[in-house]
């Protein structure tokens, strides 16, 4: 973004003696740039369509249910956002520097991404747990396994799940309504090896 302000507005820069349109390289770099978006976009997009199909296969989980209308709600503003973001600086870059076309272009396809995401997965955005793990398939896939788990513990609106070698992950109990909360503790503590883990209040 900084390289294209310079080349577009052909600013002096004075540690180099040149000004911003006598960069060199710049499709180049432009394409580099554009390239490592891609890469970063694509990774996150695939990530979180294959977390939305695989907890959508109901019949692999011991409990599956939709998150909750606000989790939804929250996902859905939070995309529709990005979405508008990458909009906006797609067209920034094009209106500073057309060199620019190729990060712009990656931008306005994650953005229709996002959208596309939004309106496919809106009735599909669910928290499945199965007798291996805990997934949530949203804006952002959370993967909880239980090998390896020695305590699971309540504080506030948020579970802590307490592995060997002092590793901590933590789910949001707020993304399961509370109507469903029993039925998913209760599920949750049948799946569980409690001679090999502590649960400490886990109930809500």
């Amino acid at each position: 973004m900084v390289l294209s302000i310079f080349t577009g507005f052909d600013l002096p820069i004075d540690s180099l003696g040149i000004t911003g349109s006598e960069i060199p390289y710049q499709s180049v770099v432009f394409l580099i740039f554009g390239t490592c978006i891609f890469l970063i976009q694509i990774r996150r997009s695939s990530r979180r369509w294959f977390a939305l199909t695989l907890v959508n296969k109901i019949n692999q989980f011991q409990w599956n249910k939709p998150v909750s209308q606000s989790r939804k709600r929250r996902v859905l503003t939070y995309n529709f956002i990005e979405a508008g973001v990458m909009i906006f600086l797609g067209i920034g870059l094009l209106c500073i520097s057309f060199k620019t076309i190729i990060p712009a272009t990656v931008y306005f396809i994650f953005s229709i991404d996002a959208i596309i995401f939004s309106i496919y997965g809106k009735n599909k955005f669910r928290v499945g747990l199965s007798t291996k793990a805990i997934l949530i398939g949203d804006r952002e896939i959370i993967l909880i396994y239980f090998t390896g788990l020695r305590k699971i513990s309540i504080h506030q609106q948020t579970i802590f799940f307490d592995y060997i070698e002092n590793l901590q992950l933590t789910f949001p109990i707020n993304c399961i309504e509370e109507s469903n909360l029993k039925e998913f503790f209760d599920s949750l503590e049948s799946v569980i090896d409690k001679d090999r883990v502590f649960l400490h209040n886990i109930k809500p």
